[in-house]
């Protein structure tokens, strides 16, 4: 309740005097990021041939079309302005050819040994390998070699049409050009033999890349280094008989291709004895060279192409990280849930155990309200109900539905009602404070209802003089809708497991504004509540450990909340919180380097509220979004059941949550509907905390429409403005 009021948000005039909102930047810069985001994966999708891949490959077909002089003929084939000729490689010329790269660890192994003997090549690159390492197509042609097409995605053009054929070409042309500033005109088809095996599919696809002005080359030699055969034979395979011409097929890409390299650190000096030279295609034909040199807005296309590659790669590089990181944190968090948990229950639930001395004497409860008049006759009257004895102070904050008349007309005994102009959550629980009666204060809000044994449970642990503050259990009590059945899921696995969990680690980040109760003597010297930060809560905790008091979970002071009901509300809770809380780490962030309890909780606390409620969530998206990558374009089922597995894991610490607080399992049943769906509103929730921070925006306080339907279980409390229907009532 730090501000109640709500500023619009910008809007300009449209034609005709209408008013057109503006998107808020920190609702547009999400969207931004997650489109961003989208594109990256899809562009690494797209070069790393997951994305519009064909693998399909032509089944042999008659040769009845196909020109007698190119089956009998040269593996140059010429098909440009409707020529059908084709070309040898003179006699004691080899030209040798490497496949689909280039390669990270092989191309450069290759590169070395013809180096290393002085031998030139033609390397026919794809355009999703050139894209993704153009270091080594510029090396290619820094060291002599003569660069060729052999498309960007690898599919048989005899099964493709003809706009796909041209895409191949431009973009493999695209790729080369941002790499190393060059174009070339000779292509070689993927899955191409010799020019004998040329048939009626893959002919028409030959003419047609002729009448784009690219020379076909395809191989009379082929080493077959692709089955690895040993280094024998390849080189066997590779070297031409009677000293003819050649062009040698092989790869430097697909696999290991080490026995390759071997061959031909063996083959290059061999040959060269028997009088061989090792040319580029056009110096072995004397022609003029393949490739020229690109200038102008093409070269800054392609520029542009191969850095979008590079930040894709990096991009997608850094989310596996992030994705490996978060899965460490998602399953970290579920063992010390599950392991600490059980430990914490153990402990508390033990025969015999005790905070200290019975807790009796009597305690003042604070209930902030503004505008609470639905449900604020449900709260007090859960409080008169108690059996312990407590003083009630209402500080209405400015309501102005008549809060605090509904409370006075009541008349009930040890009910105060305290007025303040509206100021905010934290001023009217300060002002509470300095006219509360008792040390043990219990807070909570005007929505919540107590159940008869709340408080009781709630200030035992303050027998222990070390205990400065204790949690109560927050119970969703509106789970009957769906909404309302996630938050319950979230409330009893997230928040009151983490609440063991923190408890045993000694570093409990919140306590609820919905349930809590603090020693008056602890509060007072940290300042009371602040106001710094719109998660005064989280703030005040986290003061009181660095104050050096405990602050602990009573599982069975439980309090029933009235939870958000409609997304817009839920939202604006959220981003509250997470906001609240981010700026509660940064205010408490000096506790990192200090002595002490303060010490001690900033080296321990803090990181690992940040890891597990701040880092943890932000990344978790990460595990959706490959997800759905993976279900549409990798190894689906792998995917699915990945996720599945996931699921399973948290489906165990919802169970064994829920039978820790003594919950139904059926309500468990919209589990995986609340990973799909509601998990990603508080990413996107977080995701825009986080912009709003790092953009110094500000967020306010925004009042949430309360129905009056929750009540304490067993109905002993009368609703005044609710519906009556029996089965809006929780069951513990």
């Amino acid at each position: 309740m730090a501000s109640h009021s709500r500023r619009p948000g910008p809007a300009t005039r449209a034609r005709g005097g209408s008013l057109r909102r503006r998107v808020p930047l920190r609702l547009l810069l999400p969207l931004l990021v997650l489109v961003a985001l989208a594109a990256m994966l899809m562009l690494r999708g797209y070069t790393h041939s997951e994305i519009l891949a064909d693998h399909r490959i032509q089944a042999p077909a008659p040769t009845d079309k196909v020109p007698r002089k190119i089956l009998e003929g040269g593996p140059v084939i010429d098909a440009r302005d409707g020529r059908a000729e084709s070309l040898s490689v003179p006699d004691r010329r080899l030209v040798l050819t490497f496949d689909d790269g280039p390669d990270p660890v092989w191309t450069p192994r290759v590169l070395d040994v013809l180096k290393k003997h002085d031998a030139h090549a033609v390397f026919f690159v794809t355009g999703t390998m050139a894209s993704r390492y153009p270091d080594l197509v510029q090396r290619m042609v820094d060291e002599g070699h003569e660069l060729g097409l052999h498309t960007f995605n690898h599919p048989d053009l005899s099964l493709q049409s003809k706009k796909r054929i041209d895409w191949e070409l431009s973009q493999n042309q695209l790729a080369l050009t941002g790499a190393a500033g060059v174009r070339t005109s000779i292509f070689r088809p993927p899955y191409s033999s010799f020019s004998a095996a040329m048939d009626n599919k893959s002919w028409p696809v030959t003419e047609y890349i002729g009448s784009r002005g690219y020379i076909t080359v395809v191989n009379n030699t082929d080493s077959e280094d692709w089955q690895r055969p040993g280094v024998d034979e390849i080189i066997r395979r590779a070297t031409p008989e009677n000293g003819e011409g050649a062009i040698v097929l092989m790869h430097d890409s697909g696999g290991d291709r080490s026995q390759t390299v071997e061959a031909l650190d063996r083959m290059l000096p061999d040959l060269k004895k028997d009088g061989y030279a090792f040319h580029n295609l056009t110096e072995a034909l004397d022609a003029p060279s393949a490739m020229s040199p690109v200038t102008g807005s093409e070269l800054w296309k392609g520029k542009a192409w191969i850095f979008l590659v590079q930040a894709s790669e990096k991009v997608t590089g850094a989310l596996a990280v992030g994705l490996a990181i978060v899965g460490t944190l998602v399953i970290g968090r579920f063992v010390l849930m599950l392991v600490l948990s059980a430990v914490h229950a153990r402990r508390v639930r033990r025969r015999g155990f005790g905070w200290g001395p019975p807790v009796t004497e009597p305690v003042t409860v604070l209930v902030p309200a503004y505008n609470e008049a639905k449900c604020i006759e449900n709260t007090v009257r859960s409080l008169m109900d108690s059996d312990h004895p407590v003083e009630v102070l209402v500080i209405d904050d400015g309501s102005s539905d008549g809060t605090a008349r509904i409370v006075e007309a009541m008349g009930l005994p040890n009910v105060r009602v305290i007025r303040q102009l509206n100021a905010g959550k934290p001023a009217a629980l300060n002002r509470g404070l300095a006219n509360a009666r008792y040390d043990i204060v219990v807070m909570m809000d005007g929505d919540t209802v107590f159940e008869p044994s709340t408080v009781r449970e709630l200030v035992q642990p303050f027998g222990d003089p070390r205990v400065g503050a204790v949690a109560g259990n927050a119970k969703v009590g509106n789970k009957d809708s769906l909404i309302g059945a996630w938050q319950h899921i979230e409330y009893v696995m997230g928040f009151n497991l983490d609440r063991r969990m923190y408890d045993i680690l000694g570093c409990m980040p919140t306590i609820p504004g919905a349930v809590g109760a603090f020693r008056r003597s602890a509060l007072v010297p940290i300042g009371g509540m602040s106001d710094d930060t719109l998660a005064e809560d989280t703030d005040v905790t986290m003061a009181l450990h660095r104050a050096g008091w405990r602050v602990v979970y009573a599982e069975n002071a439980r309090a029933w909340t009235e939870a958000p009901e409609t997304v817009q509300q839920l939202w604006s809770q959220r981003y509250r919180w997470s906001y609240g809380t981010m700026q509660a780490i940064w205010k408490h962030r000096r506790a990192v380097i200090d002595k002490g309890p303060s010490g001690r909780f900033g080296r321990v606390g803090l990181p690992f509220v940040s890891l597990f409620m701040i880092v943890a969530p932000l990344l978790a998206p990460l595990i959706d979004v490959f997800l759905l990558y993976g279900i549409v374009f990798g190894p689906t089922q792998k995917t699915i059941m990945a996720w599945l597995g996931v699921l399973a894991i948290q489906a165990v610490c919802a169970a064994f949550a829920f039978r820790l607080d003594r919950e139904r399992m059926t309500h468990l049943i919209s589990l995986p509907l609340q990973q799909i769906l509601y998990r990603q509103l508080m990413y996107v929730v977080l995701l825009q905390s986080w912009i709003t921070a790092l953009t110094g925006g500000r967020l306010r306080w925004q009042k949430l429409r309360r129905t009056g339907v929750v009540e304490a279980p067993g109905g002993s409390v009368p609703r005044q403005n609710a519906r009556t229907d029996d089965d809006r009532r929780p069951v513990a």
